[in-house]
């Protein structure tokens, strides 16, 4: 009765928790569990949901206190300020849509894509709006801009960490497929067994 109940139970085990049988043997077989780690990043998932709220009220208030100090400026600020605020406003929804897309779905290339746009157009032009004094920063706007800077530098350090773990392990799981032979379409199978 005792055999049986073990037996029961094993293969009740076996069923739910692949890949415990390598565990219990020692080591006869090697157990590949390909695509069942999370690489994504929780703190970028974080930033991201939080910039996506944030985000409108940015743009609100930034045209708003735009359209109050728009007459006091230089007509060339005045033109790189809507310049500026036009571009930043584009790229925030297809910036934060990569980002959400390639974090949560393990994309590299779109994680990338979003991580590119961050540093190269983002950030600089926030530090445009943020330190340079002769656009009459009022301190509401410096406010909102320093919340926005702090999301885009947050974003900037964890999509850099993301990116370098999603590539390290699906380098990982290319060399896994090609030393044991599996193809695309064996994600499901979990236990390979050792040919010593």
């Amino acid at each position: 009765m005792a055999n049986k109940m073990r037996s029961v139970f094993t293969s009740v085990s076996d069923t739910f928790f692949p890949g415990s049988k390598s565990i219990i043997d020692g080591g006869k077989e090697k157990s590949i569990m390909t695509g069942s780690y999370v690489n994504s990043s929780l703190w970028l998932q974080m930033s991201l949901y939080f910039n996506c709220y944030f985000s409108p009220f940015w743009l609100v208030i930034c045209l708003i206190v735009l359209t109050l100090k728009f007459e006091k400026l230089n007509p060339y600020y005045q033109f790189i300020l809507a310049v500026i605020y036009l571009v930043m406003g584009g790229l925030e929804v297809l910036r934060l849509f990569l980002g959400y897309l390639g974090n949560l779905l393990e994309k590299v290339p779109e994680l990338a894509g979003f991580w590119l746009v961050t540093v190269i157009l983002q950030l600089p032009l926030c530090c445009i709006l943020l330190f340079n004094e002769a656009t009459l920063i009022l301190p509401f706007e410096r406010a909102v801009n320093i919340i926005m800077f702090v999301f885009l530098v947050t974003e900037t350090i964890h999509g850099y960490i993301a990116i370098k773990r999603m590539t390290d392990s699906q380098v990982e799981k290319f060399r896994m497929r090609r030393l044991y032979g599996l193809d695309a379409d064996s994600e499901s199978s979990h236990v390979i067994k050792n040919e010593f």
